[in-house]
């Protein structure tokens, strides 16, 4: 028996000799990863480890009459479970005879060595260690799966990840996973294939495997896809969920195209249907037709698809959609625009906008309309493209001017410091500067008194024409105030709807308790600070405050 186990010890430190000048020797192929672990996880103490790793090896094989294939994987892929063992030895000369001893006359739970080994950590193995059971050998149904696994080719730190989510594959009566192997070949995979679906979608060992993968199968048959595509595109650690798969391959097919149509977009962008099982594929489409896509240009947008990752090509068709918001395109020129460039803009890795602003020194005006113009423009803007400044439009020159006549027609001097006031005020060219003030007029306002209001408070004419036009409207219609009121108190445009809404509900009701004073100039309900709002008017009543407050959730909440 010592020569027994002299040997088993000199087998184990004589492979991890051998494996440090060598990692091509194929059995032990997975062994080199776990060596790497060793060295992070014992560092100069090696020598230690490896005495410490042939103990276990002796204990297992020798003391557990465990497989000897088993017991040296356990072994050697088990480095969290070996670097608890030598804690105990911090100190000890013979770590090899010390951790022997200790295993004599206390015995191991070996369901933590082998989880390990075959892939698992602690923090993923400790809910699956058996209750009442310490060795392996006791539960002969697992090993016995385990060992058909193993057999077909699965390699054993893969079979872990099956354990964790498919576990009652390891509790199936004799022949029956050898049967349902056997069953995916029988489909017409190939078993390095059938090893990687396993590995990568645990759950089809469960239950009946003849419902969602052979739908795939029969798709690829019916197009002319071979099966191998499967394999060269099953990334190791994914997870695939064939069903959402197939309803991928269905959708592309209701949209319109044609068998060989479908097979030339799998083929040349496996991607499309293996990344993320399809996932991505889905968002695109839902993000098209959102925009009103039609079924004929998602297709046709597939078939036109660039060489890069869908989750790319998404993310830059999401950011170009972010960059049209930002340089204030309407809704329906994007619209027009995502719909008839797909390809364009999923290709078009843009660079932010305050680069482009700079780079090209120019505004977002422009940059709409130079993409409403030509889209193909966006290709010059993207990352690691070197940009220069677009040449000068005179745009900035003829608004200045149309803003200089329009102040002028006001009565204001030119180069008075009314005038360089009023430039530095206004936004918008001359031409929607006069729009904005024909809204006054419309509403009924003399020209002359206008020109008074506008010269009290320039800043009203920054506002778009609907935006003028809803709060006159307000005004009139809903607080009962002529639109001479504007003359005398213009600042009552700068105020939000949301604000006058909720100092006139307030006021109103404060009158039907008659504790304010009817007929208070507009000026003084809505210009003054909430502060002085609430002490002068609210808290005369004691409901004031809670009053008050609901409003201002009514209000906010429409």
């Amino acid at each position: 028996m010592t020569h027994i186990l002299k040997l088993l010890r000199w087998v184990s430190l004589n492979f991890y000799e051998n494996q440090f000048r060598s990692s091509k020797t194929s059995i032990w192929a997975t062994g080199s990863h776990h060596i790497a672990q060793y060295r992070r996880y014992f560092g100069t103490n090696f020598t230690s480890q490896q005495e410490a790793q042939a103990a276990l090896l002796e204990y297992l094989h020798s003391t557990r009459s465990l497989q000897y294939m088993d017991a040296d994987d356990m072994s050697r892929n088990s480095p969290l479970f070996l670097e608890k063992l030598l804690k105990k030895f911090k100190n000890e000369v013979d770590v090899g005879w010390s951790i022997t001893r200790l295993l004599r006359y206390h015995p191991i739970n070996e369901f933590e060595p082998f989880f390990e080994s075959i892939g698992l950590k602690p923090s993923e193995y400790s809910t699956l260690l058996p209750r009442n059971l310490m060795f392996l050998n006791d539960d002969e149904t697992l090993l016995k799966n385990f060992h058909v696994l193993c057999d077909y080719g699965i390699a054993r730190n893969k079979i872990g990840r099956i354990y964790k989510e498919a576990t009652e594959v390891f509790r199936y009566d004799d022949g029956v996973l050898q049967s349902k192997l056997q069953a995916f070949e029988e489909m017409g995979l190939n078993q390095s294939t059938v090893i990687k679906i396993v590995s990568s979608s645990p759950y089809l060992l469960i239950g009946d495997t003849n419902r969602e993968l052979p739908k795939i199968l029969e798709k690829f048959k019916s197009v002319g896809i071979e099966y191998g595509c499967i394999e060269g595109h099953l990334l190791e650690g994914n997870s695939y969920n064939w069903s959402h798969m197939f309803e991928l391959l269905c959708l592309l097919s209701n949209m319109g195209c044609s068998e060989e149509q479908l097979k030339g977009i799998i083929c040349q962008h496996p991607g499309l249907l293996f990344q993320n099982s399809g996932n991505m594929s889905f968002t695109l489409i839902g993000f098209l037709m959102k925009f009103g896509a039609t079924r004929n240009e998602i297709c046709s947008m597939f078939l036109q698809f660039p060489q890069v990752q869908v989750e790319h090509f998404v993310c830059n068709l999401r950011h170009c959609y972010h960059f049209f918001i930002e340089i204030k395109m309407q809704v329906e020129e994007i619209e027009t625009i995502v719909r008839s460039h797909p390809v364009l803009l999923g290709s078009c890795h843009l660079k932010k906008l305050n680069s482009l602003i700079v780079g090209l020194s120019t505004g977002k005006t422009r940059l709409c309309q130079i993409i409403k113009k030509n889209p193909q423009e966006l290709k010059n803007w993207v990352l690691g493209s070197r940009l220069k400044p677009l040449p000068n439009s005179g745009a900035k020159l003829r608004s200045k001017t149309m803003k200089i006549k329009f102040l002028l027609d006001l009565g204001i001097a030119e180069d008075s410091n009314e005038m360089r006031k009023a430039l530095k005020v206004f936004r918008g060219n001359g031409e929607e500067l006069q729009e904005r003030f024909d809204c006054f007029v419309n509403a009924g306002l003399n020209k002359k008194d206008v020109k008074v209001m506008i010269k009290l408070a320039p800043q009203v004419l920054n506002q778009k024409k609907e935006v003028i036009n809803m709060k006159i409207d307000f005004l009139v219609n809903e607080l009962g105030y002529p639109s001479s009121s504007l003359v005398a108190f213009p600042a009552y445009l700068n105020y939000t709807i949301q604000r006058v809404k909720l100092r006139f509900s307030m006021y109103n009701w404060l009158k039907d308790q008659g504790t304010v004073e009817r007929n208070l100039a507009l000026s003084t309900i809505v210009a003054c600070t909430d502060k002085i709002f609430m002490n002068q008017y609210v808290i005369n009543h004691p409901r004031g405050a809670e009053v008050w407050q609901k409003l201002k959730r009514q209000i906010s909440s429409d």
